[in-house]
This record gives structure tokens, sequence and C-alpha cells, in this order.
């Protein structure tokens, strides 16, 4: 099987000695309109891959960063469909940046599991990560987003038994994404110890990409993950540098943040 769109995206950053940047995103934070701004600008400066959240009523593996960003995302009507939306017209202005969607399994149920992947597909989505559906139980999205060329993206955690990331290595596409705490997201000073060694099990068992989430704020951290890992997710803080600037310059703090991060 060859390599998908997000897998090679990411070994291409590390060719060049980087590790890769994942931003995420809540679509329709501050706006719809907005969050194409942003992908747009961050695409434009070599964000590796973006990651898309779905903004959902309980967003167990969130942070109150996060929960905010989602609740406004919801105010502004934003749901499954839309996202849909927004990936094809991101498509159709030139973004050729893979993009993932991350939402949790009930809007993805409710859509159809099917119908899902195949307009995911249609609409240009690299791949879907779904933080509430156990590996044991993805088979069916599994299947589907196979079907369709998507990816799905399984997690992983310091605590994931061997059986557990023997399960979510065999079943994943694009990378395994490797949650660096026991908890929710939002930004932190440390990245902690244990992902040194959940890395080096994960990578017992899979020769993909290895990315590294939750608690990401600096460069420091990247450098850190960096040794044991191809990429990082960074979520709350570009959130959090969204919320502290006026809108019309959301785009120029963003883009500085992704900068550096990436050592640039």
């Amino acid at each position: 099987m060859t390599d998908s769109r997000i897998e090679q995206a990411i070994r291409e950053t590390n060719k060049k000695g980087q590790t890769a940047i994942i931003p995420y995103l809540t679509v329709g934070f501050p706006t719809l309109e907005d969050t194409a701004r942003l992908v747009h600008a961050l695409s434009n400066e070599g964000a590796t891959v973006i990651e898309l959240g779905v903004p959902f009523t309980d967003p167990l593996a969130d942070g109150p960063t996060i929960q905010r960003a989602s609740m406004v995302g919801l105010k502004n009507d934003i749901n499954l469909g839309t996202c849909l939306q927004l990936v094809a017209k991101l498509r159709e202005g030139g973004v050729t940046t893979p993009l993932i969607l991350m939402g949790y399994y009930n809007p993805f149920l409710a859509y159809g599991i099917s119908r899902i992947s195949k307009d995911a597909a249609n609409a240009g989505v690299d791949g879907l990560i779904v933080p509430d559906l156990p590996v044991e139980e993805s088979g069916p999205l599994r299947e589907a987003c196979l079907q369709q060329g998507l990816d799905l993206i399984n997690l992983l955690t310091p605590t994931s038994t061997e059986e557990r990331i023997i399960k979510g290595c065999s079943g994943s596409r694009g990378f395994i994404y490797c949650v660096s705490v026991n908890g929710v997201t939002g930004s932190r000073n440390q990245i902690d110890d244990s992902i040194a060694d959940i890395a080096t099990r994960i990578r017992k068992h899979t020769n993909l990409p290895i990315a590294v989430g939750f608690g990401i704020s600096k460069r420091e951290h990247v450098e850190t993950i960096g040794r044991y890992a191809q990429a990082a997710v960074v979520g709350s803080i570009f959130i959090e540098t969204i919320e502290k600037n006026p809108e019309n310059e959301i785009e120029r703090a963003s883009v500085d943040l992704l900068t550096s991060l990436q050592g640039s």
C-alpha cells in the first residue's frame, strides 16, 4: 500500500531536518470566513498538515480553550456538513496541504458512516481523527475510510497497554497520534517525560510517523518531541493566539506562532 498524502507530507518535512507542525483550528472560530483565511495563511507558511476541529457540544478530550472555541463554532451554526463545504471551498481556492477533520463519533454516526467517508473524500479531506472511538469499535468507519482512500488516525496514550498499541498501530494510516498526557488538551509549560517511553513502545509496532499532541505550545516542546517523533500537533496555543488578537491581526499572529514553532 502506498503512503497516503498525510504520511508523505510528514516524511517530506522530516527530510528537510524538521519536525512537522500540524496546527489545529476549530471550524467557525471566530467565524467560518476567519477559519478559511487562517487555513490559507498557515498553508502558505508551510504547515505540514492542518487539523480542522468539528464543533461538538460535549468535547470530552478537549480542555477549556478548545471547548470555548467549539461553543463559538456551534453558535455560528457550524456542523459536519459546513465543515465539508469549507474543505471543498479551500480546495477550490488552491489549498493543497493535507487536511484532517477531527470530530467526535456521534456527528459522524448521525451523518452516516458510508456517507461521511464518501462526502469527506469528495470534498478533499485526507483523514479523520475520532478521539472517542475506541480502536476495538472502529472497524466500520475504518473500512469505509479505506474504500474512499481516507486515513483513520488512531490515538494512543502513555497508559496504553501493549495490546492496545498493537491494535492501534495495525489499524492506523497517515500517522499515529500519541497523546502526551493523561488528560485533556491545553497548553502547558513542560512536555511529560513519559513521551519518550510511549513513542519507543509505539515504534516497535509501526513504521508510520508518530505525531505528539496535547500541551505543545513552544519551540522547546517541538525540539523535545523531535527526538522521539516526527510531528507535533499544536492546538490550544493557536486558539489562545486567535483569542488574544484583534480579528484583523489573527492571520499575522497565527503565522508568527507557526514560524516560531518551526524554528524559522
